[in-house]
């Protein structure tokens, strides 16, 4: 059923400029479902909806495209800012970056969850990221020099 009524909420903020949740709410009872404002207000977070602007100013609900991906996209960019340089110590990636900006791009890899890297400390300007291997750090190294070159 919550997949069903899952679906037809996407159809219908699709198909409609859908304002308010008890807009929505109606929207579903009309099509058959049985809801309540409450139930529409998890569905919306369940489904990552968001409100966007129309033109003239009012909003309606949408699905995101790719949240991961926005996301990943302002992560990288908070990197890139920050971003100095980068050097190996055998198993450790050290990063330079703008000095009072390590914390954020720390969190910013951190937030990426690449597969090689154990975790990261940050300083003022620099940050140590303990990586598996010697040679992960090279991949990771690469993956970096990548991103700085696709944002």
């Amino acid at each position: 059923m919550k997949l069903a009524r899952h679906s037809q909420i996407i159809r219908l903020i699709q198909e409609q400029d859908i304002e308010t949740q008890e807009e929505l709410a109606e929207k579903l009872n009309q099509a058959g479902y049985r809801v309540t404002q409450a139930t529409v207000s998890r569905d919306i977070k369940e489904l990552k909806l968001s409100k966007v602007t129309k033109p003239g100013g009012r909003s309606k609900y949408a699905v995101m495209q790719d949240p991961s991906q926005e996301l990943r996209g302002k992560h990288i960019r908070v990197l890139k800012e920050a971003f100095l340089s980068m050097d190996m110590a055998q198993n450790i990636l050290v990063i330079k970056t703008v000095s009072g900006m390590a914390m954020a791009a720390a969190a910013a890899l951190d937030e990426m969850h690449l597969p090689e890297v154990v975790g990261c400390i940050a300083g003022d300007n620099t940050i140590m990221c303990a990586i598996h291997s010697a040679d992960e750090v090279i991949r990771v190294m690469d993956k970096i020099r990548r991103m700085m070159e696709d944002v």
